[in-house]
């Protein structure tokens, strides 16, 4: 069973979301919270594997609420996997939780499927970002933000050239099964060299291997 909880501040979407959601025979609702504040407490109470988090609320917006469930303080071992919802298809929010950690995010309008098929990806450990909006977003953020790509990209160093390949495909929103008909590679060789970049770069999935990649420089937005 995938645990979920529901952190918005509008009782009719937490209400509708868990509906959809406890309806599915493989996710169970654990819980729902007002705010970020609640929400990382119910998160800490009750251990789910996916955290829906608002980006805005008030008390704690959820890159607050994001950043303290993904670095949380010395004791605290359980880390969710963080699926963001927003009514905004760009967000200055929505990219700071990616860097946070966050494994990706959902447009509240978005079809019921799409987001059980979201929490399903995001529990398996993916990130979510195949919807063209997310990587516009990034390619925006990182456009429009003057970043010190010096001491990023010497974070690259440590990856092979096939390593650094791999993640300017990932970063273009690249599936694995593209990215071996790309580079003439196995599938299973691609995840492989996917996780070792993740490895080597200390990233908890590929949204944050795609903000490296483009705060590097190693990918340029329009490109």
């Amino acid at each position: 069973m995938i645990r979920v909880i529901i952190v918005d501040d509008q009782a009719m979407v937490r209400a509708g979301f868990a509906a959809l959601l406890a309806a599915q025979s493989d996710i169970e609702v654990a819980g729902d919270a007002p705010d970020g504040a609640q929400g990382v407490a119910l998160s800490r109470r009750t251990h789910p594997d996916v955290v829906l988090m608002d980006v805005r609320m008030p008390e704690m917006d959820g890159l607050e609420a994001t950043r303290q469930l993904l670095s949380p303080p010395p004791g605290v071992m359980h880390r969710p996997r963080v699926l963001m919802l927003t009514t905004f298809d760009v967000d200055d929010y929505v990219y700071e939780a990616l860097r946070a950690g966050a494994s990706g995010f959902l447009l509240k309008d978005a079809p019921p499927a799409d987001l059980i098929a979201a929490v399903r990806v995001v529990a398996a450990g993916d990130a979510l970002l195949a919807p063209s909006v997310t990587r516009r977003l990034i390619a925006d953020f990182a456009r429009q933000r003057p970043v010190a790509r010096g001491e990023a990209a010497l974070r690259l160093k440590v990856l092979t050239e096939r390593e650094t390949e791999v993640l300017t495909l990932v970063a273009r929103g690249r599936s694995n099964a593209d990215i071996a008909k790309a580079l003439f590679l196995a599938e299973q060789t691609v995840k492989t060299h996917v996780s070792r970049v993740l490895t080597k770069l200390d990233l908890r999935d590929r949204a944050q291997a795609v903000v490296v990649a483009y705060e590097s420089g190693l990918v340029v937005p329009g490109e």
